[in-house]
């Protein structure tokens, strides 16, 4: 399901996402489960071609972020990725840790844009608590230097709902719409 809370579409569109990580089997409440990512990506898709996405900027975890940028790159998007620490730290911590075969694609992904100089690394320490908000509060400022004269999109993939206080996606939403960003969600469950 895809929810919008703005009919204008400008002729192209600068866009942050955040979203949800794949689900560990077996532990809590659904919110991204594996066997949904098929479905997600189908409506990421629909959405950067029917909003004329021409630029992304969102990290690289595996789930929403990693299908958000294989499709964005399939579709000639331009984008950035915003990692809190190291390539291999990161993908240890945040891509191959739950189920599927995220390593592969985030190794192509990774690849892709450091070619053409659109990887940002942090450095955060990786012990700091913090480093993923700080991630957030880039990826918005990197989408609001982008941005020309339209206003940015926020695609917020999640279940809908936030999980606990300190929730990266529910700040991500809450950050950007005070931005002044359109949003678009898609649910993960």
């Amino acid at each position: 399901m895809v929810t919008v809370d703005s009919e204008s579409q400008p002729d192209s569109v600068v866009a942050a996402l955040a979203g949800r990580r794949i689900d560990v089997p077996g532990e809590g409440d659904k919110q991204f489960p594996l066997e949904n990512a098929p479905r997600v990506r189908e409506a990421l898709q629909r959405l950067f071609i029917r909003d004329k996405v021409q630029h992304l900027t969102c990290s690289a975890a595996c789930g929403a972020d990693l299908l958000a940028l294989d499709v964005a790159l399939q579709l000639g998007v331009e984008c950035n990725v915003i990692l809190p620490f190291d390539v291999q730290l990161f993908r240890t911590t945040s891509v191959i840790d739950r189920p599927g075969d995220w390593g592969t694609l985030y190794d192509r992904i990774i690849h892709s844009v450091s070619e053409v100089g659109r990887l940002i690394i942090l450095n955060c320490d990786s012990a700091d608590a913090s480093a993923y908000e700080v991630v957030t509060h880039r990826i918005i400022s990197e989408t609001l230097k982008t941005v020309a004269q339209s206003q940015p999109l926020a695609f917020i993939v999640w279940e809908g709902r936030p999980r606990r206080s300190d929730d990266a996606t529910a700040q991500f939403d809450q950050l950007t719409r005070r931005s002044g960003f359109s949003t678009r969600q898609v649910l993960t469950c």
